[in-house]
């Protein structure tokens, strides 16, 4: 399942095509994870694949399909991975990376137990 091409992907992170494409395709798996973790619910790319889930008892709870907001994150996240690639920037704080991609998720995210 890719919620987000790597070519949008690639594209995001102004890379050239075939130069870095491995590498981008890590942080953007890396990026659809998180964002499905910290969602707390399934995702799927299009109508057709959630009602094929929901039809063979797949789709879990509150399943929905991706929208703009969850693109936007995964490709933020991605982008963040791709120009950050160390924990620490030395000279300046440390910040909790990407702060806007959560903004863009948590409207959509099941908390655990509520």
């Amino acid at each position: 399942m890719a919620l987000v091409s790597l070519d949008l992907a690639r594209g995001h992170c102004r890379a050239d095509p075939g130069v870095e494409d491995e590498l981008i395709g890590l942080y953007l798996a890396a990026a659809e994870q998180a964002a499905l973790d910290y969602l707390s619910r399934q995702v799927f790319e299009s109508v057709e694949a959630l009602n094929a889930a929901a039809q063979a008892g797949t789709a879990g709870p509150n399943a929905m399909v991706v929208n703009a907001a969850i693109k936007a994150a995964i490709l933020k996240t991605t982008g963040d991975l791709y120009a950050n690639r160390e924990d620490s920037v030395v000279g300046a704080n440390a910040v909790e990376l990407p702060l806007t991609a959560r903004s863009l998720l948590r409207p959509h995210r099941i908390v655990p137990g509520v």
